[in-house]
């Protein structure tokens, strides 16, 4: 447990250190006006106090993907505990802050708005079909999810089909009312429940002092099939929410549209991003004890044919850890966090949509122009998430290694953006941006979802692209004297 005690410092160290930084570099200032003081239009465009505003970033952000994600990753072994840590301090917060903090500066403008602003007219476009696309597939992924948990709760006639449609009912309606009919008032509480859930494990991990691997046994891979997943790529993609993830760069233009001062930008953003990596370690470490000798006698777990299904092995640790009453608020929990991700989701979507059309959202017929045919499009995929034996598995995928191509844009136009101020402040976002661009290159290269090849010219090939692609950064920089044309 030493690893993971360490790991729970370094987080919350990271925040008032590298945090602290960060918002230094960007330029926060208190004296600036925001979107929602200079014209709020009581749907989108609506101050809140600062403390809501970050419990609604931290659960739009969080859903399943620092929990399921971790427990996914944990297979790997202690070598997740290092890049939650350093994967969300140096990577995912920071890439949360600048993108929340350009999206607030330029009157909470969306993400394709951003990156067409530093990456030009193309990638605005390329990025806007792409975002809309990711966007649906969280939706779908994180109604998936909660649907299949509410079946365990529930007789066997509220099967996940029936949950599915009761989720989607929600979605529809929170994604067409003012931010603060319902997602303002709700959240709170799906707040308490996921809190709950984190701290009550969180004890128990203290309480019970598991002997989990630690990072001085070692970094070798244990996943059941190690061959066949070696830890670059597969861990960094499988762990996204938890350290970094291009879909949190869509939800932060919501917030900006609620925030009524700058500085409290490092509060909303960098730290719901630091508070899920918490929440991700949490589990990793839970997970750890789950997949070691013994592990599954600890949890009760009687049954063979678990197969590390995540939803199974929250549902167990929560209730073989908290009890009836502890484990049934804990797995709300867990349904809590990807419904209240899941709806923000088809909320930024349309906003996206809406962006592109130049159609003011204050009517409710032209939000439902947008969302109806939104829905539509999405009905299909959650039918076959939820009646396919492998359809989550096989959207999972497909929704992790678009979110990871969609933060490595994310990182180069963080980097141009970084590129025009003096100094090398670039650096902090350009040595990340590689290092992803190497990640995602690699996992399309060597995957059975890509192209297919063998690992070490997968492994090559996605080097020299990656190196290239910063050595042209710097190419750029050193042209313009550390800074790039406004």
């Amino acid at each position: 447990m030493i690893s993971f005690y360490i790991s729970l410092v370094l987080l919350v160290v990271g925040y008032f250190t590298y945090g602290k930084f960060v918002e230094k570099v960007f330029g926060a200032s208190a004296g600036r006006k925001t979107p929602a003081i200079e014209h709020p239009d009581g749907v989108d465009y609506i101050a809140m106090p600062g403390w809501k505003i970050f419990m609604i970033q931290f659960l739009n952000i969080a859903g399943l993907g620092p929990i399921f994600g971790a427990i996914m990753g944990a297979k790997f072994g202690p070598a997740s505990f290092l890049w939650i840590v350093f994967g969300c301090i140096f990577a995912g917060a920071m890439h949360d802050y600048l993108s929340g903090m350009l999206s607030l500066r330029n009157n909470g403008e969306s993400l394709p708005s951003t990156i067409g602003r530093y990456l030009g007219g193309k990638a605005q476009t390329a990025t806007r079909i792409f975002t809309v696309l990711l966007l649906i597939l969280v939706g779908v992924v994180f109604v998936s999810g909660p649907a299949e948990l509410l079946a365990y709760l529930t007789p066997e006639y509220l099967d996940g089909t029936f949950w599915l449609y009761v989720i989607l009912a929600y979605y529809l309606v929170a994604t067409l009312f003012p931010i603060d009919k319902i997602i303002g008032k709700i959240y709170p509480i799906f707040g308490f429940a996921l809190l709950f859930m984190a701290a009550g494990i969180l004890v128990m991990l203290i309480v019970h002092n598991p002997d989990i691997p630690e990072i001085t046994d070692g970094l070798k891979n244990t996943y059941p099939d190690p061959e066949n997943n070696p830890i670059f790529p597969m861990m960094f993609v499988s762990i996204a929410c938890g350290a970094i993830s291009g879909f949190h760069a869509t939800q932060s233009p919501l917030m900006a549209r609620c925030m009524s001062n700058e500085m409290q930008g490092r509060r909303i953003f960098y730290g719901a991003m630091i508070t899920e990596g918490v929440v991700a370690l949490i589990w990793a470490a839970a997970a750890s004890y789950f997949f070691s000798p013994g592990g599954q006698a600890f949890f009760d777990v009687t049954d063979p044919g678990i197969n590390g299904d995540a939803s199974v092995i929250v549902n167990k640790i929560s209730y073989g850890w908290l009890g009836v009453a502890g484990g049934f608020l804990a797995i709300l929990g867990v349904i809590a966090a990807p419904i209240t991700t899941g709806d923000t989701a088809f909320r930024s979507a349309r906003l996206i949509i809406a962006d592109f059309l130049k159609m003011p959202q204050k009517d409710i017929k032209k939000r439902l122009v947008i969302t109806i045919p939104m829905f539509a499009v999405s009905i299909p995929i959650l039918l076959y998430s939820i009646n396919d034996k492998n359809g989550f598995e096989i959207i999972w995928r497909y929704f992790a290694w678009s979110n990871q191509v969609l933060a490595v844009i994310t990182l180069w136009a963080l980097t141009m953006f970084l590129g025009r101020k003096k100094g090398y402040y670039w650096l902090m976002t350009l040595i990340p941006a590689v290092f992803m661009t190497f990640i995602v290159l690699l996992f399309i290269l060597y995957s059975e979802i890509g192209a297919g090849m063998p690992y070490d010219w997968a492994a090559v090939t996605s080097a020299v692209l990656s190196l290239l692609a910063g050595g042209y950064a710097i190419k750029r920089f050193n042209k313009t004297d550390g800074r790039i044309p406004a």
